[in-house]
């Protein structure tokens, strides 16, 4: 029988079908039976934090403060690992004509995190490709999906894993403009004793999540949660959280 292990599941901000992924995470970690989960809507309770030995957040628009930013740098410092998903490295204004901005990240959040999100096109159909070999990636071959495909500036020292190509226009977003570049799908970040593992894909939509915006959205958006090989990609997240790759590739 294995040690129990905590992990700390933070869920929450804006525009998001935050319950179907709650669910959806739950029900991977819940197939680890060692592991039991205290669940969070943000990053205000620091003392959940040190009773946990692992970290998951799927957020968006929704930061760590400047005071939790540092507990957090210091909690990974000392062998914590955060699994980070899609919008945890967003923040987003919404500008009364429309206008996406993004506000630059707190140096030190950037430094942790490895990347800021910065625009998407319309959400479509994309591919993204292994970068390098690593358990977390063995097995996994270039996959289409249709998601929010997230543009980003990346930090120096990712081990990049998948990535994508973009090169066009996110007329929406405050930077519009995008060349021909790599973005960043699913890399590793060590910081001190542990690490930030981030997947960018994943975006989920129901139609209330727009309010206040609007009062209804039109269809319901599912993104990589349909496909088998990002819920693959989940599961191997979760193993790293558990320290237990390259044993266990699930």
């Amino acid at each position: 029988m294995r040690p129990m292990r905590r992990v700390l599941l933070v869920v929450g901000g804006l525009y998001h079908d935050f319950d179907f992924v709650r669910l959806e995470l739950l029900a991977h970690l819940a197939r680890r039976e060692h592991l039991r989960v205290d669940l969070r809507h943000d990053y205000s309770d620091l003392n959940a934090l040190e009773r946990c030995d692992a970290l998951i957040t799927y957020t968006a628009a929704l930061l760590p403060d400047a005071a939790q930013t540092a507990a957090l740098a210091d909690w990974v410092g000392r062998g914590g690992r955060w699994f980070a998903l899609h919008g945890t490295n967003s923040a987003i204004q919404i500008r009364p004509d429309g206008k996406v901005l993004t506000p630059a990240m707190e140096p030190l959040l950037f430094d942790l995190l490895g990347s800021q999100f910065l625009a998407h096109p319309v959400p479509g159909r994309y591919r993204i490709r292994p970068v390098e070999a690593h358990p977390l990636t063995e097995g996994i071959e270039a996959f289409f999906l249709e998601d929010e495909h997230y543009l980003q500036r990346h930090a120096e020292g990712n081990l990049v894993l998948l990535a994508s190509e973009f090169q066009g226009e996110t007329a929406l977003f405050q930077t519009r403009d995008w060349p021909k570049g790599q973005h960043q799908s699913f890399y590793l970040r060590p910081r001190g004793k542990g690490g930030v593992l981030y997947l960018t894909p994943g975006h989920a939509r129901g139609r209330y999540d727009m309010q206040p915006l609007a009062d209804a959205y039109p269809f319901v958006e599912r993104g990589a949660w349909i496909l088998p090989v990002f819920h693959r990609l989940i599961r191997r997240g979760i193993a790293w959280l558990d320290r237990d790759l390259p044993e266990t590739l699930p």
